[in-house]
């Protein structure tokens, strides 16, 4: 018997209608791409909502008043209390399709991108700073091109 280097309890919530959106096993493995080098167990969820829930998240939590594409809900278990839940992600599926075809990339490799942004979010990356922005987009990169997912923030993409 093999053992897993990690359990992954995911959670994927779907609040959008669309067949195109990725599976259950597609966001387990950009999140487990994410994760590593972690271990142990790791719980967390996926929200995939459309742009008016976006909105009034991103209204809620950011005093932003549209959708973005990923929202992330780091949790801290409160002192006393052990727990593998690391948070959770809200991904607009309306947001995430169009900035794919904007940018010219496809679909499913900008949705591995915001899958692996916002876990680097929930394990306490940031991109507030430059030094921060720098550190975050390196490990993105490094995190996607072993999901053979090209850099996405490289600008002369050709058409």
């Amino acid at each position: 018997m093999t053992e897993e280097k990690h359990v992954l309890g995911l959670d994927v919530q779907y609040a959008v209608d669309d067949d195109s959106l990725p599976t259950q096993r597609e966001f387990e493995c950009w999140v487990r791409a994410a994760l590593e080098p972690m271990g142990d167990t790791v719980d967390m969820a996926i929200r995939v909502v459309d742009e008016q829930e976006g909105q009034q998240l991103n209204n809620r939590y950011r005093d932003i008043d549209r959708a973005t594409n990923v929202l992330s809900f780091p949790f801290e278990a409160p002192p006393g209390i052990e727990s593998d839940y690391i948070g959770d992600l809200v991904i607009c599926a309306p947001v995430v399709q169009r900035e794919a075809q904007q940018q010219h990339k496809p679909e499913k490799h900008h949705w591995a991108h915001m899958v692996v942004h916002g876990v680097l979010h929930l394990r306490g990356y940031d991109h507030q700073l430059d030094a921060q922005a720098v550190e975050m987009e390196t490990l993105e990169k490094k995190i996607l091109a072993t999901l053979g997912v090209q850099d996405p923030y490289q600008t002369d993409v050709a058409v």
